[in-house]
């Protein structure tokens, strides 16, 4: 039994899916599935229960995850110390992302890193905030990106960047052209935000409690463009990172208003799982997104074919 098939196993426990693991592996759906048949075979015991409509693991199942688990943090340990010996940075990293980071603020922190080690592979996907935690704690991504972070077991948090909170609106809209703007004011407008569990709503959420004001959304989502989306159509106003309408603005599509006299700005973090042993590259990594943000002009369109060779972003 290969490392790589345990890997592909833990994969799909953790996602409960063979689609994913599939994905989360480079191989077909089809291929999980021989996989997990050629395990069975091997041990012979039968690893999923198939008399149940949702994806469970039976008693022998349970115990060959827990003991690939433990398998895989040795392997993964191993692959560090080796890689230590080298001289050159090298290697895969898989990176778990929410929308707006990975879109507006990723973008220049992976130019300068690829331009510096190119022989590394770098995977991006694009998560909703729980499930990043949840890819780092079960150790399907080496690294996670989240904005308000939350202190969670068996996660160590390293802080990225603060991101300055704006107002957005349609560049008709009365409020288009104001210096800044107050919370009450926007109190008293139409309101576009985001889904209630997402931690950038909470954290807007927080500021008009402060206030003792409460807004009521005419429209949520779960992402930064469609909300941007919705406020160019003037469904109402929003409360965005100014990092993530830098393209809207230029263009004329959505003007911006500060918000108040003081700086209101949402934290990032970098996440990594406790104990992990950090490659060189995923270390080299760290040290890029932690220091002085890249001089560079960036964009969400797709990458270069050159640039496809090194990173494949999967939303």
């Amino acid at each position: 039994m290969h490392i790589e098939n345990l890997k592909v196993f833990s994969d799909l426990v953790h996602s409960e899916s063979f689609s994913k693991s599939a994905k989360l592996n480079g191989i077909t759906q089809s291929a999980v599935s021989q996989q997990l048949r050629a395990m069975e075979k091997h041990y012979n015991i039968l690893i999923v229960d198939r008399s149940q409509k949702q994806f469970r693991l039976t008693p022998e199942g349970r115990k060959l995850y827990a003991a690939s688990q433990r398998i895989l943090a040795i392997a993964e340990a191993l692959n560090g110390e080796l890689q230590e010996m080298k001289s050159v940075v090298s290697g895969p990293i898989n990176l778990s992302t929410i929308y707006s980071i990975g879109l507006h603020e990723l973008p220049p922190y992976v130019k300068k890193f690829l331009r510096e080690y190119p022989a590394v592979n770098l995977r991006v996907e694009y998560r909703r905030s729980n499930h990043v935690y949840e890819d780092i704690l079960h150790n399907s991504f080496d690294i996670g990106l989240v904005a308000y972070p939350v202190k969670t077991k068996g996660i160590e948090i390293v802080p990225f960047r603060d991101d300055v909170l704006v107002l957005i609106c349609h560049p008709e809209n009365s409020l288009a052209g104001r210096d800044r703007v107050s919370l009450e004011e926007i109190a008293e407008r139409k309101f576009v935000g985001f889904d209630a569990d997402i931690p950038t709503r909470k954290g807007i959420d927080a500021m008009f409690r402060e206030k003792r004001l409460h807004v009521e959304p005419v429209m949520e989502f779960d992402n930064i463009e469609t909300v941007k989306r919705a406020v160019e159509i003037d469904a109402g106003v929003a409360i965005v990172p100014r990092a993530t309408v830098e393209q809207e603005v230029a263009r004329g599509a959505l003007a911006v208003v500060d918000i108040e006299a003081r700086r209101l700005t949402r934290p990032l973090a970098i996440l990594h799982r406790k104990g992990k042993v950090l490659t060189p590259a995923m270390r080299k990594l760290i040290e890029t997104l932690t220091a002085e943000k890249p001089d560079i002009v960036t964009s969400p369109k797709p990458a270069s074919k050159a640039g496809r060779r090194k990173v494949e972003a999967v939303s």
